[in-house]
């Protein structure tokens, strides 16, 4: 059988990309810092090129810009530490006493139906007093058991967050350089589509940027205000870290969750307090997943709610946290591409034959 050129140029791209995609999945374990730091090279690079533009040397434009970076991610996880701190020991003292209230309620109502049921509160003190005084390490290393990361793999988790900023730097001293030898790669019959492909992706992206902004900064004035209408003394620090964790989906939600039901619970030792606060997370929820991701993020990057929704899964089935981090704008990147398929197959004999 006698193949094309066509069909053989066809047959070897496709070879390339399925030795490409064979040898990331090799090696994703370790990309993954690789990868964040191009995420934070790309998202820098326009302040480095303005410090430039006013004569500030590139080294220090780059430097500049990490190390802000680096502070701002900084004080984000500062806002956890004096929560962390300074209401975890209290679980000791008052769950206790507030699961004794709850006993005085719970158990008359119980015994209408004939049910004996109250909750030990002698053993809920002895195991917050195991878990709160004297025994986080045992705690902890039963944790990193269960979860199968040994020393050496959280050693190397910590090098990679390291590492990350690192080369993020040396990426942003050389980024055009890096961009024009890529270049230099692609034939020159394909430069111009190329290069007009590249420019409707970096368009996609500073917008879907920009909008995550917006949401974060949205989220974070909502949360701080619900949560300070509700009497919550640590309204500021909790609402601020939730609106600006929320740049990792669910997770960064879900741990703002977990602190102002832990803060309510020790304030107000209510259960209807406690309530208030899950139902202005709830409220959160709802708006950020149905209105401000889907109208801030997928209508700027031209993505569906649905696709929102299901680039997220996706791409976190497929590469686990990295994949969460990265799964809207490395769908906007796809969906630039797609929409150059779609061009591409209107305007084929395949698609106008059947007119």
């Amino acid at each position: 059988m006698q193949f094309s050129p066509a069909q053989i140029r066809a047959a070897t791209w496709l070879g390339m990309g399925l030795l490409a995609w064979l040898l990331l999945a090799a090696l994703s374990p370790v990309l993954m810092p690789f990868v964040l730091a191009a995420v934070l090279a790309y998202a820098l690079h326009p302040w480095v090129e303005r410090m430039a533009a006013r004569r500030v040397p590139r080294w220090l434009g780059a430097g500049l810009a990490i190390t802000v970076l680096m502070l701002v991610m900084l004080a984000v996880a500062l806002l956890i530490v004096p929560v962390v701190s300074k209401q975890v020991p209290l679980l000791r003292e008052q769950v206790p006493a507030l699961l004794e209230h709850l006993n005085l309620w719970l158990t008359p109502l119980a015994a209408r139906f004939g049910l004996d049921l109250q909750i030990d509160v002698n053993l809920v003190r002895d195991t917050l007093r195991k878990l709160v005084s004297g025994h986080e390490s045992e705690l902890i290393d039963g944790l990193l058991s269960s979860l199968r990361i040994g020393g050496s793999a959280v050693l190397a988790i910590v090098g990679n967050f390291t590492l990350m900023p690192i080369v993020a730097y040396y990426l942003l001293l050389d980024w055009d350089g890096m961009v024009g030898r890529v270049k230099a790669l692609v034939p020159p019959r394909w430069l111009e589509p190329t290069q007009r492909f590249l420019d409707e992706t970096d368009d996609v992206l500073g917008q879907y940027l920009r909008g995550q902004l917006l949401v974060m900064g949205i989220l974070a004035v909502f949360y701080t205000v619900a949560l300070a209408l509700c009497g919550l003394k640590l309204a500021l620090p909790i609402g601020v870290f939730t609106g600006l964790a929320v740049f990792v989906p669910y997770l960064g939600f879900g741990l703002g969750l977990v602190l102002a039901l832990l803060a309510a619970l020790l304030q107000f030792q209510s259960l209807t307090a406690v309530a208030l606060v899950g139902a202005v997370y709830a409220i959160g929820q709802v708006v950020e997943s149905m209105y401000l991701t889907p109208r801030l993020l997928g209508e700027r990057i031209g993505l569906h709610p649905i696709a929102v929704i299901f680039a997220l899964l996706a791409f976190g089935h497929l590469l686990g946290f990295v994949g969460v981090l990265i799964a809207l704008p490395a769908s906007a990147v796809l969906l630039v591409a797609l929409r150059r398929l779609q061009t591409l197959y209107v305007g084929s004999d395949l698609y106008q034959d059947g007119k």
